[in-house]
């Protein structure tokens, strides 16, 4: 498939800094694919590409079931002196932690942002959301990470 040729490489760089494991980005990108050739469409684009593989992530970050092994493959939420969600790469077990607390939508924006190094104007086209909408939505994650040091801090 001339997609995957094209798209699957980036995908997978996506996907594995997203979950921390390259075995499980690469089963995200072969089913997405597989789905695709399934359902014959040949049709997409890297938006719709790139946003499958990110939600197709974040329900695999949100699986209860991978709750323990995440923890344990990432060890400490956040580094030691970084406050802000500015100041620190989005760990996985961040991400389940945030995705407790915020809408999926929200969860999404929060990797384009701190994961894909996107900004306001690029995820507002990606998402189809207003720019400021976006910014709410970061605002709302970085309050929810604040109650996260907040918690961790047992303050």
């Amino acid at each position: 498939m001339d997609l995957y040729t094209r798209y699957g490489p980036a995908l997978l760089r996506k996907c594995e800094r997203m979950l921390g494991s390259r075995a499980d980005a690469e089963d995200v990108v072969q089913t997405l694919f597989i789905d695709l050739l399934r359902s014959g469409r040949t049709d997409v684009g890297l938006p719709y590409l790139y946003q499958a593989a990110t939600r197709r992530s974040l329900n695999l970050i949100r699986d209860s079931r991978r709750h323990a092994a995440l923890l344990a493959r990432h060890g400490e939420v956040l580094a030691p002196g970084h406050a802000g969600l500015e100041e620190q790469v989005v760990s996985a077990a961040l991400l389940r932690q945030l995705a407790a607390r915020l809408d999926p939508d929200t969860v999404e924006i929060v990797v384009y942002a701190h994961q894909d190094r996107m900004g306001q104007e690029e995820i507002a086209a990606l998402t189809g959301l207003s720019r400021k909408t976006v910014g709410k939505r970061l605002q709302q994650a970085r309050q929810a990470l604040e109650a996260l040091v907040a918690e961790e801090k047992g303050t």
